[in-house]
């Protein structure tokens, strides 16, 4: 174990000390006093290094990360799980923009609001499946071209739909599915999409995801079950076949 004081630290140290500890054999790193560093936990391996920070990182948190845990105990920045292809992030407040941008797999889970183009082009790769759970709201462009894996959108905290998501919502998607905590108007909305109440074997799936989410951020468990669900997929895997001519 090792705890790092980032006071005024400039992101690429940090990241350099975080590196070289975890050739040495440490799996267990404290982060005090970040505050906006880039690129924290980016590229790093191994299944059993967790890393806590205290503070808001900057952007990129944990971007083609492979295996670690991120535990965030404050908001974070933008782009956090970029490419990420296994591990968990949670994140004990909000987050920026861009989560999961491209995500080929593990768990991003975010107890408070998300912001814009959370998801996009999100993928599965191999077996890998790629799982957001966010506890509040997004903004627009949600799901953006989503092509595989899963998100969850709780609106824990709002009981007004007509702000539980912003504009452009599954815009393009064509793969993945997103639950929702409850139902929305998606009349106005993608046209690529479907919307169905989500059934026992949906529920089977997730229950392991949100017990694992509500025990990361102790939450009782009643509390994220205690309505039903509904579940997004694409109409069709080629959402813009039509746009194009035959050769």
């Amino acid at each position: 174990m090792i705890t790092i004081d980032a006071a005024g630290m400039h992101y690429k140290e940090l990241n350099i000390l975080i590196k070289e500890g975890i050739k040495r054999g440490i799996k267990k790193f404290f982060l005090e006093n970040v505050n906006g560093q880039y690129y924290i936990g980016d590229g790093i391996k191994g299944d059993d290094v967790v890393i806590t920070i205290n503070g808001v990182p900057g952007n990129d948190l944990g971007a083609f990360m492979d295996g670690p845990t991120l535990i965030v105990n404050n908001n974070v920045q933008d782009n956090i799980g970029n490419t990420m292809n296994a591990g968990k992030i949670l994140v004990k407040g909000d987050a920026g923009d861009v989560v999961g941008y491209g995500m080929r797999g593990g768990r991003i889970y975010i107890l408070g609001d998300a912001g814009y183009r959370i998801g996009i082009h999100m993928k599965g790769y191999d077996e890998q499946l790629p799982i957001i759970i966010i506890g509040g709201k997004v903004g627009s462009f949600f799901a953006e071209y989503m092509a595989g894996g899963i998100i969850v959108l709780l609106g824990l905290n709002d009981n007004n739909s007509d702000e539980f998501y912003g504009e452009y919502f599954a815009t393009g998607m064509h793969g993945g599915t997103i639950y929702l905590r409850k139902k929305i108007d998606f009349s106005k909305y993608s046209k690529e999409v479907e919307l169905y109440e989500a059934d026992k074997d949906d529920m089977a799936f997730l229950k392991k995801y949100l017990i694992e989410y509500s025990d990361s951020f102790n939450i009782p468990r009643g509390q994220i079950t205690d309505k039903p669900f509904y579940k997004i997929v694409p109409s069709s895997a080629r959402p813009y076949a039509h746009l194009y001519t035959s050769a």
